[in-house]
């Protein structure tokens, strides 16, 4: 079982409530205040919106690999509001992106990798078992489905002619409307 046989906001919600006890993840002072990105109008109605965000990139680098600042600015934009002109896509902070690249790597989560052409931060042993824990901590919780053992019961061979000679008397029932036709009016000149 991974990652991925959990649904994503599960598992950013409950990464984000297990990040929140790492020393090393913590929000700035200014985080209160600081928009996400241009496109926003204001800033997070959520207080504890630094650990979401800090499990989404996360998240996403375990998916994608080596990423780096400027794919997740991309990933974590939006289109920005502009009046009467159609809206504009806008690329997310880069601050808050860097800052929690940062965190991440300080608590040993990720580190920075090359491979390739490819250059940007990876997950580490450790990211990945703290995602692992946190995947397996919502499968437990999570209520198990009962699945029915049961096969369908079988169908009598006897009423499925029976439906089919239905059909077919419905069909002749029902009345043809004949066709009007319509005629040509002689055009004025």
């Amino acid at each position: 079982m991974g990652m991925n046989d959990v649904y994503p906001n599960d598992l950013i919600e409950k990464a984000a409530e297990e990040l929140k006890k790492v020393e090393a993840v913590k929000p700035p002072v200014w985080a209160q205040f600081v928009k996400t990105g241009v496109h926003k109008e204001r800033a997070p109605a959520d207080k504890e919106w630094w650990y979401k965000r800090a499990a989404a990139v996360l998240r996403s680098i375990q998916i994608l690999g080596p990423i780096g600042v400027s794919k997740l600015r991309i990933k974590y934009g939006g289109k920005q509001r502009r009046g009467h002109q159609p809206p504009v896509f806008k690329k997310g902070s880069g601050s808050i992106i860097r800052k929690v690249l940062q965190q991440l790597d300080k608590a040993g989560f990720t580190k920075f990798s090359e491979k390739g052409v490819h250059k940007g931060r990876v997950i580490t042993k450790q990211g990945k078992l703290f995602l692992n824990k946190v995947t397996e901590s919502i499968l437990k919780t999570r209520p198990v489905k009962e699945e029915k053992s049961e096969v369908a019961p079988p169908v009598e061979k006897e009423k499925l002619p029976e439906k089919k000679e239905e059909k077919t008397q419905q069909k002749k029932e029902t009345p043809k409307v004949p066709e009007k036709k319509t005629e040509e009016k002689p055009k004025k000149q």
